[in-house]
């Protein structure tokens, strides 16, 4: 049985039209009888391609121009794509947001807004009231507030506006593990609400995991799978970690700031200003960014409780509600194959399952792996499983060569040091830092010899060295006319270039090119072997 799960972004719905009205080029509704005979020559203009399925013919209608028709039980709802170009247009504010924890607020701005001093302080009073956080008045708490209405208020008003999709979800896994529901500001300032932000030292998702924190916490990752980017297993995780940082400090405060530093540098800074408990007593003692951490938490909190006062509003879609559903995918699937067969742009795919780090949705053994699709689009899949999935085993079963073998990240690994390599090289590899590799390894001095057995804790998928080799071979005997070089145009994917090369893998491409993403600019020159040229 397919588990779905919904989530509903505003409480009120709007009522569902009996059907939905069609309209000519120039905007003038047809009539019934003139939209009886459209459907009729959209229908002479659909072919049938019949799949076998054990045996038994089953058909895939599609357009002429190529394009899949896939017939649901019902008449869906169409799907307004406002909230994707708002979410999509949210990515880059994450950087906004992590400066303005780190430095704090300009010293030498000067804030206009229209908040009085004496209007702050009842105005937090009010709010203590209604939360277990510590929400007092000091002027280091003002200044971030009247910092993000004014200097950073754009940011605010996108947080206010994206909040509408992910603050449900984050509620409800709050009260599943009986959180304050106020945790759900967190994430703003973790990620800006960017559920593939990515920090300097590694942290990702809407919740900064580390790799290692996220393991602990059942977030997978492999080759294709960053669990720490997906917002309702991320979101879990996050509950399980503050619900045990609560238990050990006893304080939500103090929760937080073990949240953004680990729970020894919350210790140390306890002892060091004498034993205080309370968070402004020990801020001076915590790390700089750590310092910035809760007053930004408590600033968004004030600003999300007070935002009409501010003159800040939700942009609302013509349609206001945003529902997705998910089903459990049974084979493997390639999210092109999706937005073929059920008219989705990868865009909005990749917004909405941002886990799958290669864009496609594999099968492992034991793993459920799930598709988030909007609720318009469900029906269709669901409807139309076993043509899907025979349309994806005749497709894959065509191609020259197989998708990349799945890779799992192993918590431990023995690397033997080779000609050539230094710290830096091998940290890179494996996404952990160098000072990381020093301690693991009980190193005083960045020389390393030849043959020297390093532990490492990797955070990027291990790939054999043999496996690349033995690729890098075969590549370089594959490529058209011996070329060595891929110039990207416009449409390419890693996937697509893979395929061109029998082979060469996408982790190839992604290890000869120091590649992290999957974004490619055309006119790029790709790099076909592990060469120097």
């Amino acid at each position: 049985m397919n588990h779905k799960f919904k989530i509903a972004v505003c409480a009120a719905l709007l009522s569902a039209a009996p059907y939905i009205s069609a309209q000519q080029d120039d905007g003038t509704p047809i009539s019934e009888k003139d939209s009886t005979s459209h459907q009729e020559e959209e229908k002479a203009t659909i072919a049938v391609s019949n799949i076998k399925i054990d045996g038994q013919l089953m058909a895939l209608e599609t357009h002429e121009d190529g394009k899949f028709k896939l017939r649901d039980l019902e008449e869906a709802w169409h799907y307004d794509s406002l909230w994707l170009n708002e979410l999509h247009s949210n990515a880059d504010l994450f950087s906004d947001m992590l400066l303005e924890i780190q430095n704090g607020p300009e010293q030498d701005s000067i804030f206009v807004v229209d908040l009085p001093t004496d209007t702050l302080k009842a105005r937090l009073a009010r709010m203590d009231e209604k939360t277990p956080f510590k929400i007092t008045y000091n002027s280091s708490l003002e200044s971030v507030i009247k910092s993000f209405l004014t200097r950073r208020r754009d940011l605010m008003q996108r947080m206010i506006t994206a909040s509408q999709f992910y603050f449900p979800l984050f509620e409800q896994e709050l009260d599943n593990q009986n959180i304050p529901l106020e945790i759900k500001y967190l994430a703003i300032v973790e990620s800006a609400l960017n559920p593939k932000a990515r920090s300097r030292v590694g942290a990702k998702g809407l919740w900064q995991f580390m790799y290692s924190t996220g393991k602990m916490y059942g977030l997978d990752v492999s080759s294709y799978v960053d669990e720490r980017h997906d917002p309702i297993r991320a979101t879990k995780a996050a509950s399980k970690y503050l619900s045990r940082l609560y238990d050990i400090f006893g304080d939500w405060d103090l929760a937080l700031a073990a949240y953004n530093s680990g729970p020894g540098n919350v210790n140390k800074a306890i002892r060091r200003s004498g034993g205080y408990e309370n968070y402004w007593n020990i801020r001076p003692f915590l790390p700089r960014e750590t310092a910035g951490y809760l007053p930004a938490f408590l600033a968004t909190m004030y600003i999300f409780e007070y935002a009409e006062e501010h003159g800040l509003q939700y942009k609302k879609a013509d349609r206001p509600y945003f529902e997705t559903d998910t089903v459990h995918v049974k084979n493997l699937i390639t999210f092109d194959q999706i937005s073929k067969l059920v008219d989705i742009s990868t865009e909005e795919l990749e917004m909405l399952n941002p886990a799958y780090k290669l864009n496609i949705i594999p099968k492992v053994e034991g793993k459920n792996y799930t598709l988030r699709l909007p609720t318009s689009k469900i029906g269709k899949f669901v409807s139309n499983e076993e043509e899907i999935y025979a349309f994806v085993k005749k497709e894959l079963d065509s191609l020259e060569k197989p998708l990349p073998n799945m890779v799992t990240a192993k918590d431990q690994i023995r690397y033997r040091v080779r000609s050539g390599d230094y710290l830096g090289k091998i940290a890179e590899r494996y996404g952990v830092g160098v000072s990381q590799i020093k301690r693991w390894n009980g190193l005083r001095s960045n020389n390393l010899r030849i043959g020297q057995r390093l532990t490492i804790f990797p955070r990027k998928p291990y790939i054999a060295k043999t496996s690349t080799k033995s690729n890098s071979s075969k590549s370089s005997g594959s490529v058209v006319s011996g070329s060595k070089i891929h110039t990207v145009r416009s449409g390419d994917s890693l996937w697509t270039i893979s395929k061109k090369y029998p082979g060469v893998s996408i982790e190839n491409l992604r290890e000869w090119n120091g590649i992290s993403g999957n974004n490619l600019k055309p006119g790029t020159k790709l790099k076909l072997c592990d060469c120097s040229s």
